[in-house]
């Protein structure tokens, strides 16, 4: 069975996540750079089967559209293009970067590790891809 893959794009990094084969359980995959992010998803889908690439879609709290929305929808198109055969989906996003905070924090995970903020982007696309297989 193929994986989902889910996406916390951010303007310099960009946390992932994906589920295992049988789409049960999310896990942090890689924290890259978003400028590297197509590369690495192409060379991540020439090695394993994804059926599904979630997009986190950012939203203000009272449900509007944060700035990065307008960018979100279009790497959700460049995605589908690049990837015909992967279905591109969005996740509504609010709050997963404080509760991604809160994790870590509720961890015990030592004070230098807790600020990196690419821990922080990791953990939130695992919120994304929990919300989406919660949701379908």
């Amino acid at each position: 069975m193929p994986r989902i893959l889910a996406i916390d794009y951010g303007t310099k990094r960009t946390g992932l996540a994906v589920t295992d084969p049988l789409q049960i359980i999310a896990s942090g995959l890689e924290t890259v750079a978003t400028a590297e992010l197509i590369p690495y998803l192409e060379n991540y889908l020439n090695t394993e089967e994804v059926e599904t690439i979630v997009i986190g879609e950012p939203f203000y709290p009272d449900g509007n559209p944060a700035q990065l929305a307008g960018t979100i929808r279009e790497l959700a198109g460049k995605l589908q293009k690049r990837f015909p055969n992967v279905r591109v989906a969005l996740q509504d996003e609010r709050f997963t970067s404080e509760d991604a905070k809160a994790i870590i924090l509720q961890s015990g995970i030592k004070k230098k590790k807790r600020r990196e903020k690419a821990l922080v982007d990791k953990i939130s696309a695992v919120l994304i891809l929990q919300d989406f297989l919660g949701h379908r």
